[in-house]
C-alpha cells in the first residue's frame, strides 16, 4: 500500500471475464465481507477501478499455509491444535451467520493458518466469494441460477441436492469435513468420480474419525464432528457458537 507502506493482497476481476453479472457479483463479495470484522476473518482494505477499468480489492497480505497443504504437507494433525482452529473457524463464521451471510464453500484451502503479533496458528478464513445473503431474494440468483457452488469433498447435502436452500447449518457441515480432514489425513468420502462423491453425501454413513487414523481421538470431537456431517441439518449443531461449545 503506497501511503500505509504495508504489503496487501490484491484480487483482481479477470478482464476476459467481466461482464456486469460478475462485477456486481464481485462488488457485493467486498461489501459483504467489509462488514465482517471478526479477528479471524480476513481483512478487506480497499476497493475500486483501475484507470483502464479493472475492477479490485485489497487485504491484508497474509504469509501462512493453508490447511490443505498443511496436511499434505505435515500429515494428521492432534486433537488439541484442531480444536483451536475449529474454534477460531466458528467465531468467524457465527459472526457472518449472524448477518444473515454464509459463506458457502468452507474447505481447507479457504482457510489459512498465520503468524500474527507472534502468536502463532492463527487462523483466517478466506474468500467469501460464493457469500448469499440468505434473506435478500433479490440477490438470491447471483450465483449463476441452480449452479453447483462449493466443493464437493466438503459440501453438505442439501448444497447439492437444493443450492438455493443453504443456510448456516450447510456451513457447519463444512467445518465438520475440515476437522475431519486435519484429523486423519482423509476427506470423508473418496470416490472416483463427482457422481459418486456427491451421492456420498447425501445417503452414506461417514465412519467415525477415530477409525481412519493412529492417533488416539477423544469421544467428544468423534461425536462433535460427526454431528455436524449429519444428512439432516435439524441434527447438526444448529449455530457456529453451539458447535464451539
Amino acid at each position: 500500500h503506497a501511503m500505509l507502506r504495508r504489503q496487501a493482497a490484491i484480487k483482481l476481476l479477470d478482464v476476459d471475464k467481466v461482464n456486469d453479472a460478475s462485477i456486481q457479483r464481485f462488488e457485493r463479495e467486498v461489501q459483504i465481507t467489509c462488514q465482517l470484522n471478526h479477528p479471524n476473518t480476513i481483512a478487506i482494505y480497499d476497493y475500486g477501478r483501475t484507470p483502464e477499468g479493472v475492477f479490485y480489492y485489497a487485504m491484508e497480505y497474509l504469509d501462512g499455509i493453508n490447511l490443505q497443504t498443511l496436511v499434505e504437507k505435515y500429515g494428521p494433525q492432534p486433537e488439541a491444535r484442531v480444536i483451536h482452529i475449529l474454534l477460531q473457524i466458528c467465531g468467524s463464521l457465527y459472526e457472518a451467520h449472524t448477518l444473515g451471510l454464509v459463506h458457502r464453500d468452507i474447505k481447507p484451502a479457504n482457510i489459512m493458518l498465520n503468524r500474527r503479533g507472534a502468536e502463532g496458528d492463527v487462523v483466517k478464513v478466506l474468500d467469501f466469494g460464493l457469500v448469499k445473503a440468505i434473506d435478500d431474494a433479490k440477490q438470491a440468483g447471483l450465483t449463476a441460477a441452480n449452479s453447483l457452488t462449493g466443493t464437493p469433498l466438503y459440501m453438505a447435502p442439501e448444497s447439492i441436492q437444493a443450492p438455493n436452500s443453504v443456510d448456516a447449518r450447510s456451513d457447519l457441515y463444512a467445518v465438520g469435513a475440515v476437522g475431519y480432514f486435519l484429523l486423519t489425513g482423509h476427506p470423508v468420502f473418496e470416490a472416483e468420480n463427482l457422481v459418486q462423491l456427491c451421492q456420498q453425501h447425501i445417503d452414506a454413513v461417514p465412519v467415525p474419525p477415530s477409525q481412519r487414523t493412529k492417533q488416539p481421538i477423544s469421544a467428544d470431537i468423534d461425536t462433535a464432528l460427526l454431528g455436524c456431517l449429519e444428512k439432516l441439518r435439524t441434527n447438526r449443531p444448529q449455530t457456529a457458537r453451539e458447535l464451539a461449545q
